[in-house]
């Protein structure tokens, strides 16, 4: 009865965890955009790595903002791409109608490095307005997406932004699951970041100073870690700047990006995004993620324990349905918010596979090594 007793006890805390998410990402005042004169000057990064598929429709979405050409600059980086991204990026013709300077290069390449780092590092560095806004190749853009940002930069005046990103997908089992495990990770962005007490975001959409950045030498102390380009930085910002960091809530500044095609893909991103955890310094954020893990483990603890007694199933039977229950306002919520909520219908479904995914892309997440954008990284 100790582990019957010891999962509960987590199961509390975590739920009281969840509701507070779910009342923090509620608070979060949704932003309406104001008819003031655009005045940001942008200066957009997109790093790519093997994005022959998608880096010029993600140029082109850039170039189609409503937004006034002198005030911004793109530059795409080539992350030294084996496939034919720097042929697309050089060839890349934009519309007579549209007068942005698109800015190329292309890093060399070096084992075992942080690469999307260096990428965004030289990107950052051609940069010459004062607004580096980054998102990848793979990103679709609203046409309201830097008009918007430009108008919550001005009412704010903020060193940092994190904003919102929502996962494409298709009908298929891999696609889903990621989309509503997305749903997720948006909210507790949200969340997280207006009530500051921890800093989570996405590269796909972000917006920071370049004075910020370069006053926190931007990825240097991290530079030698794979991920984190996006929340090991904002941390850095964070602390540096510790009011000045803000979450847009906005769905006229929504970025759409893609899911990973396969389960093997899918699970080294995981794994990807859980390697930077052994190397946050804030003790919230660490002691969160404990927590979410201990709770997630409880469940297969219980499943294989249930083998010597029964009984023990019935428990994790029911510790699930309450698990669903908790969570299920929280989701609901994002997925209004994101105008997802036919993916509803999936959530208890995927239950069970969430749990074996923490556990395994967490632990798997902390020895190291995966594999990425055909790379072994270590």
């Amino acid at each position: 009865m100790v582990l019957v007793y010891l999962s509960v006890f987590l199961f509390i805390a975590y739920s009281l965890l969840i509701v507070y998410y779910w009342l923090s990402w509620r608070s979060i005042p949704e932003f309406m955009r104001s008819s003031e004169k655009t005045r940001t000057k942008f200066s957009v990064v997109i790093p790519a790595r093997n994005e022959e598929a998608n880096i010029i429709a993600c140029l082109e979405s850039v170039c189609k903002q409503d937004y006034p050409a002198e005030l911004l600059q793109i530059i795409a980086v080539d992350d030294c791409s084996t496939d034919k991204t720097w042929e697309y990026l050089q060839s890349f013709n934009r519309p007579e109608k549209e007068t942005f300077a698109v800015r190329l290069t292309q890093s060399e390449d070096d084992e075992f490095f942080a690469h999307k780092k260096r990428a965004l590092q030289t990107g950052i560095a051609m940069a010459h307005n004062e607004c580096i806004v980054t998102t990848d190749a793979d990103c679709d853009h609203l046409t309201t997406w830097l008009k918007t940002i430009d108008s919550f930069w001005q009412e704010r005046r903020p060193a940092f932004i994190a904003a919102p990103v929502m996962l494409e997908n298709d009908s298929s089992l891999v696609q889903i699951f990621q989309a509503l495990d997305f749903l997720v990770l948006q909210g507790i962005t949200g969340a997280s970041v207006h009530k500051k007490i921890h800093a989570m975001c996405n590269g796909a959409n972000l917006a920071y100073e370049k004075e910020a950045f370069e006053k926190v030498k931007g990825f240097d102390g991290i530079d030698n870690i794979a991920s984190g380009d996006d929340m090991l930085l904002m941390h850095k910002i964070w602390k540096e700047f510790p009011g000045k960091v803000h979450y847009l809530k906005s769905k006229e500044a929504i970025v759409a990006t893609l899911p990973m095609k396969t389960w093997k893909e899918f699970f080294n991103q995981r794994i990807r995004w859980a390697s930077k955890a052994r190397f946050y310094s804030d003790p919230k954020i660490l002691l969160i993620l404990l927590l979410v893990y201990l709770f997630n483990l409880s469940f297969l603890i219980l499943l294989v324990t249930g083998f010597w007694r029964h009984v023990l199933w019935s428990y994790t039977i029911a510790l699930l349905i309450a698990k669903t229950i908790v969570e299920f306002p929280f989701v609901y919520s994002i997925a209004a918010f994101f105008n997802k909520r036919s993916l509803l219908k999936y959530f208890f479904f995927f239950q069970p596979l969430h749990i074996v995914y923490t556990v395994i892309a967490g632990w798997l997440g902390q020895l190291g090594r995966y594999e990425w954008k055909d790379r072994r990284v270590k």
